[in-house]
């Protein structure tokens, strides 16, 4: 009998050269790292006693000339209204027409002690910010009562007010 050597040989893999590849590598990595930072933040919501994740809230944008505003409408919480990290109120510089007029769909179904809102908003000046705000909140009341619409279309506060500075043109002197 022949006795046959078996021989293996090592090939080495080529680096991943395609973006597709290089995709999957990275992909690849990340699934790695994930699992034992999510369990981290887990672990710190239940230390804290607290898990935002599930807390339930309403949301909507609205938006006027350049002004854009995300609202979250909260069930639970102590029930105020926060612009950008601020009362309402400090961040209109105390002027109250600004504060009732961001406020006024929550006033105008009388459920303004029944929420906690949470605004982000950006661009254009104080009276947009303003109206932005207000139609934010409408639409979020009407997403978490569909029985307020009526009345808040009624009031125009679901309504999109598209006026926009118009461009400037060149070539024009007057």
């Amino acid at each position: 009998m022949v006795k046959k050597t078996v021989t293996t040989k090592t090939v080495k893999r080529a680096k991943p050269t395609s973006v597709k590849a290089k995709k999957a590598k990275l992909k690849s990595e990340t699934e790695e790292i994930l699992p034992v930072e999510v369990s981290k933040e887990t672990e710190e919501n239940k230390v804290l006693g607290e898990d935002k994740a599930k807390e339930r809230y309403f949301a909507a944008v609205g938006r006027r000339k350049t002004a854009i505003a995300r609202v979250r409408l909260y069930t639970k919480g102590d029930k105020n209204i926060t612009i950008n990290d601020k009362a309402i109120g400090d961040y209109f510089n105390r002027n109250m027409e600004f504060s009732t007029l961001a406020s006024a769909a929550l006033n105008r179904m009388k459920v303004m002690d029944k929420f906690r809102a949470v605004i982000r908003v950006s661009g254009g000046g104080l009276h947009s910010q303003a109206e932005a705000v207000r139609h934010a909140t409408a639409r979020a009341l009407v997403e978490f009562n569909p029985d307020f619409r009526k009345r808040l279309k009624r009031a125009g506060f679901l309504t999109r007010d598209s006026r926009m500075v118009e461009r400037k043109k060149y070539g024009i002197l007057f």
